[in-house]
């Protein structure tokens, strides 16, 4: 169950959120490349490479995660709204697999109950997605959204904690926390995880426009 945050406990949780979530975006993304596997042995015998010396070697294939840092090579250098967009659904496609069809069964129905506004029954059923697949950073992601929209944006905190902890390049996850934090009156804090958005989302518009309404009241107030 995830502890209660009131007075100087929630303040020390959204520094710690924020500190690594700086660092995470502030990285160049090869931090993340996975590098790629080496070739078996003997996949492709010497004497066939000596015969065939104009041959091309047979590209060792991508692993997710390498694919994922090359998506998001390409949403950050993407030209407009569009291009983004589409980059981005490729991403949000690779969040949704969880590897296990038992999870993946149970997310659709929960993200179902969130559509029908049964929130109680999505978080119920969000709650055995993440016992089976507790690495899973969009079983974290989809049950703060829940919790969010049952109106505890409290626990939906501890949620996107633990969500960037599993994708610190969680962009859904940052907006929510930046939409938490303006809701809370704490501004400061959601230009920063608004800005780190946008350093892997540039072409993210509602979070440009969010950026555009804050910044006289924070740059503001800072200069």
């Amino acid at each position: 169950m995830p502890p209660t945050f009131t007075g100087m406990r929630l303040a020390r949780f959204l520094r710690l959120a924020l500190v690594p979530l700086s660092l995470a975006v502030t990285a160049p993304l090869s931090v993340w490349a996975q590098p790629a596997p080496p070739s078996r042995d003997g996949a492709v015998p010497p004497a066939d490479i000596d015969d065939k010396p104009n041959q091309p070697e047979t590209p060792a294939p991508r692993s997710p995660a390498a694919t994922l840092d090359k998506l998001f090579e390409r949403l950050a250098a993407a030209k407009t709204p569009e291009e983004a967009k589409g980059i981005a659904n490729l991403i949000q496609r690779r969040w949704a697999r969880s590897g296990s069809d038992t999870a993946d069964l149970l997310m659709s129905r929960a993200q179902q109950a969130v559509k029908a506004q049964e929130l109680p029954l999505a978080i119920e059923l969000l709650d055995r997605v993440i016992t089976l697949e507790p690495d899973w950073a969009e079983g974290w992601n989809q049950r703060a959204n829940a919790l969010f929209l049952l109106g505890d944006p409290i626990r939906s905190l501890y949620d996107i904690g633990e969500t960037l902890k599993r994708e610190p390049r969680h962009y859904g996850a940052m907006m929510g926390l930046g939409t938490i934090l303006r809701q809370q009156g704490d501004d400061k804090r959601a230009m920063i995880a608004y800005r780190q958005v946008l350093a892997i989302y540039p072409e993210l518009e509602a979070v440009k426009e969010a950026v555009e309404a804050l910044k006289i009241e924070v740059d503001g107030r800072d200069a």
